[in-house]
């Protein structure tokens, strides 16, 4: 709350305290340097998750990204008739990536859960785009690009969900 009230003779525009005397902010003087040691083991794959599932995952997401990338691309460029399977198309790849990532922040059943609807929506979108290869409506060599790329999304997410323990 700033209060009009002076602070050393002057009228103040700092906050005001429980008393509405004015409190003057002080300054930190922490080494961020220093607190890097600490923050060391945060985001260490050993202490969060193993090494195996946070490696298989990132390079599935990232793959995953890169087939939505082109599949809705493609799906732009869908003439008004097929629209609807072109809706699917950019939804289908995106729910890709973002189930994937939400899996590994899960645990248990959980995390399963979230890696089948990954693999179910890869499915999906190669279906679309097989559809839409096949009537001529998107550039067809581009498709195969995004098919083959869902097929190894799709495999990699199946690794995971059928991981031996």
């Amino acid at each position: 709350m700033v209060t009009s009230g002076s602070f050393g003779g002057e009228s103040s525009r700092w906050p005001a305290d429980v008393k509405g005397k004015p409190v003057k902010p002080v300054r930190s003087t922490v080494d961020i340097g220093c607190l890097t040691g600490l923050r060391e083991g945060i985001n260490d794959p050993e202490v969060t998750v193993s090494n195996v599932l946070n490696t298989a995952n990132l390079i599935a997401h990232e793959k995953a990204l890169e087939a939505a990338g082109i599949a809705v691309m493609l799906a732009t460029r869908v003439p008004a008739p097929l629209k609807s399977i072109a809706y699917q198309v950019i939804r289908s790849p995106s729910s890709v990536p973002a189930n994937l990532a939400e899996g590994l922040g899960r645990s248990g059943r959980d995390r399963l859960h979230f890696w089948r609807i990954a693999y179910a929506s890869a499915k999906e979108v190669d279906s679309h785009l097989r559809l839409l290869a096949s009537t001529g409506m998107i550039n067809k060599p581009r498709a195969e690009i995004a098919l083959e790329v869902l097929d190894e999304v799709r495999a990699m997410t199946l690794r995971l969900v059928h991981q031996r323990s």
